[in-house]
C-alpha cells in the first residue's frame, strides 16, 4: 500500500501554479518551489498545514524567490538542486538525480532534467503517480533551453518519457494555450492533439487549470516529447537523429 498526499495546487504571480504537499501521517508539508511566498503562507494557513520543506525545482526567482520568507516564518528545510546549491537561497541540502527525498514516511526520488537551467531537478512520488517538473516540461511544451543545449535537453525530456505513462506532471506555469497554438503547426493531422485542444479551449473558457498534464496525453500529442518518432524527424528535416529533431521544434517555438 503506498502512502498518499494531499496536493494543493492554486494560482499565483502571473502564471504560475503553487504547489503545496501534505503528508498527513506525519504533518509535514512541502512547498514545491516559492514563486510568491505570502501566497504560499495564506494557503498553508487555510488548510491549517505548516510549511516544513521547500523543495526547488531550480533558480529561477519566480521559483525560489519566496525561500528566505518562508524558511524566516516557518523554520522550514530546504532542499535543492546540487548542481545551483550556490544560487538557491537558504538552501539546507543539496540532491541530484538519483537522491531521494522524504516527506515523513513517503519518498520522493530525485531526477536530473537539465537544460532549462543547467541543474535543474524534478521530483517524483510513485506512490501519488505525480512528478513536480518545474519548467522542464509543460502541458504541450517545454522549458526555454537557456543554459544548457538542444542534446541535453532532449536526454532530460528522455528521463521524463520513461516514468510510467500515468504520471501527472505538474508543471509551473499555466502554458497551454499558446503552446497549443504552436503545436497544431507541427502535427496539423494529428487526431488526439486535436481533441486535446479542444479539451483545453473549454477549461480556459472556463477558467479552470490544464495541469497537471498526464503523461500518456504528453506522449502522444506533445511535439517536444515526440522528436525520436521517424515521421517527426523527417517531417523536421532532421532523419534519424531525435536532439536535432527536438532542437529544430524548440527554435520554431522560439521564433513563434
Amino acid at each position: 500500500m503506498g502512502i498518499f498526499f494531499d496536493i494543493h495546487q492554486f494560482p499565483c504571480l502571473n502564471d504560475n501554479y503553487g504547489y503545496l504537499v501534505h503528508d498527513a501521517a506525519s504533518g509535514e508539508t512541502a512547498a514545491i518551489d516559492t514563486p510568491d511566498a505570502e501566497r504560499y503562507l495564506a494557503e498553508a494557513k487555510l488548510r491549517g498545514w505548516t510549511i516544513t520543506q521547500i523543495w526547488n525545482t531550480h533558480w529561477h526567482p519566480d521559483h525560489a524567490g519566496g525561500n528566505l520568507r518562508l524558511k524566516e516564518e516557518t523554520g522550514c528545510r530546504i532542499i535543492g538542486p546540487a548542481g545551483e546549491a550556490a544560487k538557491i537561497p537558504g538552501i539546507d541540502q543539496a540532491v541530484k538525480g538519483g537522491d531521494v527525498v522524504m516527506l515523513g514516511e513517503a519518498k520522493a526520488a530525485v531526477i536530473d532534467v537539465p537544460g532549462h537551467t543547467l541543474g535543474h531537478i524534478a521530483f517524483h512520488l510513485a506512490d501519488q503517480s505525480a512528478a513536480f517538473v518545474g519548467d522542464s516540461v509543460f502541458a504541450l511544451g517545454c522549458g526555454r533551453v537557456f543554459e544548457g543545449t538542444m542534446e541535453m535537453m532532449w536526454q532530460s525530456l528522455k528521463r521524463l518519457k520513461a516514468l510510467p505513462p500515468k504520471t501527472q506532471l505538474y508543471c509551473a506555469h499555466e502554458y497551454t494555450a499558446s503552446n497549443a497554438r504552436f503545436a497544431v503547426t507541427i502535427e496539423p493531422e494529428n487526431k488526439a492533439l486535436k481533441e486535446y485542444v479542444a479539451w483545453i479551449e473549454k477549461r480556459r473558457s472556463d477558467n479552470l487549470p490544464t495541469v497537471p498534464a498526464l503523461l500518456e496525453r504528453e506522449l502522444a500529442t506533445n511535439p517536444f516529447l515526440r522528436a525520436d518518432l521517424p515521421a517527426m524527424q523527417l517531417a523536421m528535416g532532421h532523419a534519424g537523429d531525435a536532439a536535432a529533431t527536438f532542437g529544430e521544434i524548440r527554435g520554431r517555438k522560439d521564433r513563434f
